[in-house]
């Protein structure tokens, strides 16, 4: 997983290329990833948590100036007492579910002796903006290696610092693992997510999580689904 700095277009091309290696990846190579991640975060908590309590005093300043919703700070907590417990299980129960791809989930056979089936395949290059919870990087990333899909992350800059953290720490993960780093990046600046909404060449899905407003913004702009 990489922090980029790269052209919006750089950057999905890089994806694309990297989704293809993913694709042809075994269900043992993606869950190995899913479990190097899981130690790497486990391991940098002391870290994490260090950029976590960074974004927090920020945070709490800008709701105290009446720059942001209080129940936003909430959310950004990874110290909460199972919080950042609760985001590595999570990873160990994505490992844990059924491989998504190749299942076949309808056979027929025709009148002429063909077989006509149904079965499940990646998607490609997800793009994925979501608001500031720190954890949900790693959910995100962990589904998306699971489903080998690539997927490019924007999160609310509210977690900045936490989410630099983590991105480097899973960044390391992979490096030692069959999945290409570039299959799993996060935009560093809000200013790349209009480029990409449009570059339907490379992007083959849009999720927006968060607000109402946010949502309406990327139906507006995205060329892709």
């Amino acid at each position: 997983m990489s922090l980029t700095n790269a052209s919006p277009e750089d950057a999905a091309r890089a994806a694309k290329t990297s989704s293809r290696k993913l694709a042809t990846l075994s269900t043992a190579a993606r869950n190995s990833a899913l479990d190097a991640v899981y130690s790497e975060l486990a391991a940098a908590r002391d870290d994490i948590l260090a950029a976590n309590a960074k974004d927090l005093e920020l945070a709490k300043q800008s709701a105290k100036d009446g720059n942001l919703n209080p129940s936003i700070v909430k959310r950004l907590d990874l110290s909460r007492p199972g919080k950042f417990d609760d985001m590595l299980q999570g990873i160990r129960d994505v490992r844990d579910l059924d491989d998504p791809v190749g299942r076949v989930d309808l056979r027929t056979e025709l009148d002429n002796g063909l077989i006509l089936q149904r079965q499940t395949c990646p998607i490609g290059v997800l793009l994925i903006i979501f608001e500031a919870r720190p954890e949900v990087i790693a959910n995100i990333a962990s589904l998306a290696i699971k489903s080998a899909n690539a997927a490019i992350l924007k999160g609310g800059k509210e977690s900045t610092e936490s989410f630099k953290v983590i991105a480097s720490v899973i960044s390391k993960a992979l490096d030692r693992t069959e999945v290409p780093n570039d299959s799993i990046q996060l935009v560093a600046t809000r200013d790349a997510i209009d480029s990409l909404l449009e570059l339907s060449k490379y992007i083959d899905l849009v999720i927006p999580r968060g607000s109402n407003e946010l949502v309406s913004h990327c139906q507006r702009k995205a060329h892709s689904p």
